[in-house]
């Protein structure tokens, strides 16, 4: 389960996404994630899906390792998905057992929220997996860069961002360790009740809050050596600057977000509960 969350983790390929500019896939990201909530017709999550899928083919990532993302949030799934079941009225009811009861409006829209949040995370992943740390850093910083007027720190903030996307695979890959570690001196995990498992992870956040302390501050004494001083100042080694086919990226995702809002809302199609 630990090895299976691909948020913040870099897949090394030769693509048309990879080589795109980040501001790009922030921004392009954002928009799909934005138009996933405007469409009021399954016509529109068809288009969502052969959009997304478009992108992972020219991105050359292995569906496999995009899909093995969305193991660690079954449970957040399946819990969305039985609240809209059964706590959302309206429609013709399709079961009713004592104080159960689901209406063609709640299945529609658990179905609907499923599929929103799985592409919410198919969509965060697939930027991560082509996008490395350094160059989300340089993104978001140039994108949040007229807020430098308003004296928000832009360059500390995508600094942040950044170093917290590095410490997620470290700090899955100590995880990891560690619970191998516990296991081969006889620990129990799986067995028991939510209590007991609760108090089987203490062995295990222990070690774990003690090694992430300890490398934040290797990186703190590791940065001050540097004499690091925040954004003022700096320049670029690489910089950002936009090409033909990052203009190509923003006007084929703003021709989607259109047709995929046009569609979704005012296109009737009747399917069952859609």
């Amino acid at each position: 389960m630990i090895r299976d969350i691909t948020i913040g983790q870099y897949y090394p390929a030769d693509s048309r996404i990879h080589k795109l500019d980040p501001r790009v896939k922030i921004v392009c990201t954002l928009l799909y994630l934005i138009s996933l909530f405007t469409f009021k017709s399954i016509l529109g999550y068809v288009l969502a899906t052969v959009f997304l899928f478009g992108c992972i083919k020219l991105a050359k990532v292995p569906f496999k390792f995009i899909v093995r993302g969305l193991k660690p949030i079954i449970i957040l799934l399946l819990i969305t998905v039985g609240f809209n079941l059964f706590l959302t009225p309206g429609g013709k009811t399709l079961v009713h057992v004592g104080f159960i009861k689901i209406t063609e409006y709640g299945l529609s829209t658990a179905v609907y929220m499923a599929i929103r949040l799985i592409y919410l995370i198919m969509g965060s992943s697939l930027m991560t997996l082509t996008t490395t740390p350094n160059s989300l850093t340089d993104g978001l910083e140039k994108l949040l860069h007229p807020l430098n007027k308003l004296h928000v720190p832009v360059h500390e903030i995508s600094m942040m961002m950044s170093i917290a996307l590095r410490f997620i695979p470290i700090l899955l890959e100590e995880t990891d360790k560690i619970m191998k570690a516990q296991i081969a001196r006889g620990a129990d995990m799986e067995s028991g009740n939510l209590i007991q498992k609760a108090k089987a992870m203490i062995p295990i956040l222990v070690p774990l809050f003690v090694s992430a302390f300890r490398r934040a501050n290797d990186l703190a004494m590791a940065m001050e050596a540097r004499c690091y001083r925040g954004g003022n100042g700096r320049t670029k080694m690489k910089p950002l600057i936009y090409k033909s086919a990052d203009h190509m990226a923003y006007l084929i995702t703003i021709l989607y977000v259109v047709i995929a809002f046009v569609v979704g809302r005012y296109v009737s199609f009747k399917l069952w509960i859609f």
